[in-house]
């Protein structure tokens, strides 16, 4: 079996999925994407493509050792994404050439069903509060949702008591058997997310995701010994090599790598390997799609140290592969059933990905602080 072709496809709302044709007549499929940046990912899985096509796809650690250490510069998210959506696209082919899910190829299910969160929106504690009970009605055991944007450097006692009062009013819409996830979105300096944690801390969050930005490990360990709330971080650090200091300074309790950005299947396997030695439980970070829950899914299903899988469109009941899958995914008591398909357990319906194609021009929002500066999204 050899590789004919690598296709890509931008698909609203802005996700990028992959494409590897064989000339077995098998196709896998992945998604790989940086937020933003999608054209600039498309371009290099093209230049990757030129290296794959004639090989076997079936070699998939082989693949993925040439495509990340082939490269003089390594890492970042361009490069990690591009392979990522690749990775699942193999082994999306490996699997369905084998007859067999990939999580059957890594060692086989730990468990029957993966437990599930969504996003709560709104602007107002109320939109939060409808947003939990609806999530809660229908089965599911936890929502997460961010702080308000911009956020100073140290801001004022009246955005402290509003962040405050909005979890407060979930947690006490939905009781003590239900998790909330707090996201500071890396919003927040060391200190402003010390204050807000420790005033938080008595509404039992299950984590605070990204209290500060990862770029400093260091000042993310200090602010998870100033807590006894759980820190996780992840969704913008790339393979093993970035995943080790993040456990080493023992900076986080849940690690949240991104199928799509931390290095595909194959390596996110390997970090949550290397989270099990640290006993630290891992919740893939997906903002995205379809094929990026597929491809967690598979790994979800094979690790003992798992906690949650995120999808932020389960309170809308969308994307959950309609209109892009054959058969969508269905959410029951919270959870997804392991797939037992072959590959990524999913098919793809090409017509219907091409009529929700767009120019990949989606781009990060930003706010403005009243000086005018940038603020963080």
């Amino acid at each position: 079996m050899r590789v004919t072709r690598v296709r890509t496809f931008h698909v609203r709302p802005r996700w990028l999925f992959v494409a590897v044709d064989t000339d077995a007549g098998l196709t896998g499929w992945g998604e790989a994407v940086v937020e933003g940046q999608a054209r600039v990912v498309e371009r290099m899985v093209q230049d990757l493509a030129e290296y794959l096509e004639g090989k076997d796809p079936r070699r998939v650690e082989h693949h993925w050792q040439v495509m990340y250490r082939g490269a003089f510069y390594r890492g970042g998210p361009v490069l990690c994404s591009a392979i990522s959506g690749i990775d699942q696209a193999l082994w999306d082919i490996t699997g369905k050439a084998l007859q067999a899910p990939v999580h059957a190829l890594l060692g086989g299910a730990v468990r029957d069903s993966v437990r599930m969160y969504g996003h709560a929106r709104g602007s107002v504690d109320e939109d939060f509060v409808a947003a939990a009970r609806s999530a809660q009605a229908a089965g599911l055991t936890a929502v997460k949702f961010g702080v308000d944007g911009p956020v100073r450097a140290i801001d004022t006692l009246e955005y402290l008591e509003r962040q405050v009062s909005r979890v407060s009013s979930v947690r006490d819409a939905v009781g003590p058997g239900f998790d909330i996830a707090l996201d500071f979105h890396g919003r927040t300096s060391p200190a402003m997310a010390k204050r807000l944690i420790e005033a938080m801390s008595h509404l039992a969050p299950m984590f605070v995701e990204e209290p500060c930005l990862p770029e400093n490990v260091d000042a993310l360990a200090e602010i998870a010994r100033s807590t006894t709330v759980p820190i996780a971080a992840g969704e913008r650090v790339f393979t093993k090599w970035g995943f080790r200091e993040l456990l080493e300074k023992r900076a986080v309790a849940v690690v949240q790598p991104d199928l799509c950005h931390a290095g595909g299947i194959s390596e996110v396997r390997r970090i949550a390997a290397m989270a099990e030695a640290h006993y630290v439980a891992v919740a893939p970070h997906n903002p995205l799609g379809p094929l990026s829950l597929a491809a967690c899914l598979q790994v979800d299903a094979c690790i003992p140290n798992f906690l949650v899988q995120e999808f932020p469109s389960l309170l809308d009941g969308e994307d959950l592969g309609i209109g892009i899958l054959t058969s969508p995914f269905s959410i029951e008591n919270g959870h997804l059933q392991v797939p037992d398909g072959p590959g990524l357990g999913v098919e793809v319906n090409e017509d219907l990905v091409r009529d929700r194609e767009y120019e990949g021009d989606w781009t990060t929002p930003s706010f403005t602080y009243e000086d005018g500066s940038h603020g963080d999204w």
